[in-house]
């Protein structure tokens, strides 16, 4: 049994290595991350991206500055207060310790909602703009050079297609 596996699998590699011979394989290659930044609408949305980030940095900060001056207010009157009141106002900040924090989370992941919302038109059109080319030019794949995947590409077997997509985007 084990001879008969190993010819089966010397006759699959060899009629393999046969079929590689006679096929020849064009391809294409880019920046996919440089081809999106050259897209018109990127700026666009990078600076609804930035506004957003904004209004979100100038809200924390407004309820850290609530959150700072109760507290303020508190260890100066801490001495004074009856026991239910101390109680009560340390009860009162760390809600809005809480609450804060929460804000926190809750604007991280709506960014990176916003982000990925705003950026899918721009990714599903520079797939579209990929795919189109790859078609028209016969190419059996275009490889996507930031991933760092492929450290040498031979540019005599594939095509540097850089310019021809922002081309393509513009």
């Amino acid at each position: 049994m084990k001879r008969f596996a190993i010819i089966l699998t010397s006759m699959c590699v060899f009629l393999s290595l046969q079929a590689q011979e006679n096929v020849t394989f064009r391809f294409g290659f880019l920046s996919y991350e440089a081809a999106l930044k050259s897209m018109p609408d990127y700026a666009v949305v990078q600076q609804k991206l930035a506004d957003l980030r904004q209004q979100y940095q100038d809200e924390t900060l407004r309820v850290e500055d609530e959150f700072n001056r109760k507290y303020e207010e508190f260890l100066e009157g801490q001495r004074e207060f009856p026991k239910t009141i101390l109680q009560k106002r340390q009860t009162e900040l760390q809600e809005l310790l809480d609450k804060n924090i929460q804000f926190k989370e809750n604007s991280r992941k709506e960014l990176e909602k916003a982000e990925q919302d705003l950026m899918a038109p721009l990714k599903i059109r520079l797939i579209e703009t990929l795919g189109n080319i790859g078609r028209q030019n016969g190419y059996a794949f275009i490889i996507d050079t930031d991933v760092k995947a492929l450290p040498f590409i031979n540019p005599a077997m594939g095509i540097d297609l850089n310019q021809q997509v922002q081309d393509a985007l513009k």
